[in-house]
Order: structure tokens, then C-alpha cells, then sequence
């Protein structure tokens, strides 16, 4: 396992700890944000050093590179490379199709006077939607330049 590893575990660690000392020392509204912040970092990085010190010991090297073959192997394999691009496309147009739909749905419920404020609700899926769209034809053409 890279050394890199052990850093960022560090990193995670530290940055964890100066919000927690933040949410402790000082009497704000972001307290229970800061502590919030300080798990999701303390623990990860926690769990990224110990992994670290799992992988790297002397009993665990043979297992560690096995792994990593086999890790190798998944990743580079043909049928899954197309099977990840398929399950990215159609989770791409479902997205759309549901954003669509809660459009639609906000309309109604906004007409029939059930929710207040629709109309933010409104633009703000239909700006997500545009953007979603507008994203997907932007990488579509970078990759098919690239490529």
C-alpha cells in the first residue's frame, strides 16, 4: 500500500480534528455542522490508517498483492467496462426523466394550491435539468473527440 495512503488518513484526521476543536471552542450555528464535519473525517481516516497498517505488515503483503491483482483484473475487464457505461447512461436518463416528472408534479401541486413556492421549486428543477442535459452533451462530445 503507497504511503500516500497513510497521508491522506492523516490529512483526514487532522482536518476531523481541527472542526471538532473549532465546534468545541468557539459558540456558533455551524456547532452541529462542525461536529458533523469532525466524524465524517475522523473516522474515515481512522479506518484508512489502520487499513494502511493492515495491508503493509509483513503477514499480510502476499494477500495485499493478491488482492491488488485481482482488483486489476475487474477493473480492465471489457465486459464490466461496458456494463459500468451502460449502468452510467441509464441512471443518466432517469435522472432526466424523473427531474422531468417532479417538474410536472410541482406544477400540479402548485396549481391546486397544495404547496406554497412552487415556482422556486419549478426553476430550480428546470435549471438542474438543463444543466444535467447540457452536461451530458458537453463529455459526450469531449469524449467522442478524444476518442
Amino acid at each position: 500500500m503507497k504511503k500516500n495512503n497513510l497521508l491522506i488518513g492523516i490529512l483526514y484526521m487532522l482536518s476531523g480534528a481541527i472542526c471538532l476543536i473549532i465546534a468545541l471552542m468557539f459558540d456558533t450555528k455551524l456547532d452541529s455542522l462542525l461536529f458533523g464535519f469532525a466524524g465524517a473525517f475522523i473516522v474515515p481516516g481512522i479506518v484508512i490508517v489502520n487499513k494502511y497498517f493492515y495491508w503493509t505488515s509483513p503477514k499480510n503483503k502476499n494477500r495485499y498483492a493478491e488482492r491488488l491483482e485481482n482488483e486489476n483484473i475487474e477493473l480492465h475487464d471489457e465486459r464490466k467496462e461496458k456494463l459500468r457505461d451502460k449502468s452510467g447512461r441509464y441512471a443518466y436518463l432517469l435522472g432526466l426523466a424523473v427531474t422531468s416528472f417532479f417538474i410536472v408534479l410541482f406544477s400540479i401541486l402548485g396549481n391546486l394550491e397544495v404547496i406554497t413556492n412552487y415556482k422556486l421549486i419549478i426553476l430550480y428543477l428546470g435549471g438542474y435539468l438543463v444543466f444535467q442535459y447540457i452536461a451530458g452533451v458537453v463529455i459526450f462530445r469531449h469524449l467522442n473527440n478524444k476518442y
